[in-house]
């Protein structure tokens, strides 16, 4: 049986305990993370957003988001 994009996630989020958007390309293909999480949050899970500051590959500043199931 194929896992949904949104069962992906969660499973990744019970498995491993957060999930950057990166992870999820690299991962799993899913390019739009932001709108798995909202499905989740929308089916009654606890999803906690963190932005992270870091620095890109060229050193520049960036932020991106963090995503942990309580």
């Amino acid at each position: 049986m194929k896992l949904k994009q949104k069962e992906k996630v969660l499973r990744h989020l019970r498995e491993f305990g957060s999930i950057t958007p990166m992870e999820a390309i690299r991962e799993y293909g899913i390019m739009r993370l932001g709108a798995r999480i909202f499905d989740l949050k929308a089916d009654g899970y606890a999803v906690e957003t963190t932005i992270v500051h870091d620095k890109n590959r060229f050193g520049e500043p960036t932020h991106y988001a963090r995503y942990t199931l309580l």
